[in-house]
């Protein structure tokens, strides 16, 4: 692993056929068993990190609700600071340590609107966050172990730089279909399979109808 970096697992839940949300963003694909597994997991790492998007769609609290264990930072990759100051990360973040990733594109309005919460902002990258910047500074942070629960998005921008280690992935019984639904990794995509990170399964695991694939880079 490399040391300017904290070790990086990229997790979600996913239909049989690649999709982390429907066309309209119903992204409720875990069952009870699997929110427990991935609740003590995430009571195991430093920190959790997704993107804006998923904050608009689901609102998370991104907290250990389902096992017992300690609460993650939560960081939240955010280019222009334009989180809802009612979300529920911002409304509890007296609460659970919280950062927020921006660009150096954010407005003065929207910097201080963040700056009204106790919240740590991390400013990198000119008009989006620079991922590999942000994880040399959260590594200087004691930050060794990273989730990213992110969205498709967010999950192509760590597969594309090769900023990651393992990824969990739990396949759920459904089928969702849509040209518009959100796969597990979005953005522009190789070109070529050869390009691909080249992964090792190390172990599936079955939870009733729930399949839990887990991959390390090799």
């Amino acid at each position: 692993m490399e040391k300017s970096r904290p070790h990086v697992i990229l997790s979600a839940a996913i239909s049989i056929d690649g999709k982390i949300a429907t066309r309209l963003g119903d992204s409720k694909l875990s069952s009870k068993k699997d929110k427990i597994r991935l609740h003590k997991l995430r009571s195991k790492v430093d920190a959790i990190l997704i993107g804006k998007n998923t904050v608009i769609r689901d609102d998370p609290l991104l907290t250990v609700r389902y096992s017992k264990g300690k609460n993650p930072t939560r960081i939240i990759l955010d280019s222009h600071g334009t989180i809802s100051v009612n979300s529920r990360i911002l409304q509890t973040s007296n609460k659970v340590p919280t950062i927020i990733a921006v660009s150096k594109k954010i407005s003065k309005s929207n910097l201080e609107k963040l700056k009204k919460f106790p919240i740590q902002i991390i400013m990198t990258g000119e008009n989006l966050v620079n991922i590999k910047s942000l994880l040399r500074n959260l590594s200087k942070r004691k930050i060794d172990t990273l989730l990213v629960e992110g969205g498709g998005t967010v999950n192509w921008q760590f597969i594309k730089n090769n900023l990651f280690d393992e990824i969990l992935i739990t396949i759920a019984p459904f089928i969702v279909g849509g040209i518009d639904a959100i796969t597990f990794v979005q953005g522009k995509g190789f070109d070529k399979i050869t390009k691909s990170p080249k992964l090792r399964l190390n172990a599936i695991k079955r939870l009733e109808n729930y399949l839990v694939l887990h991959y390390t880079k090799v």
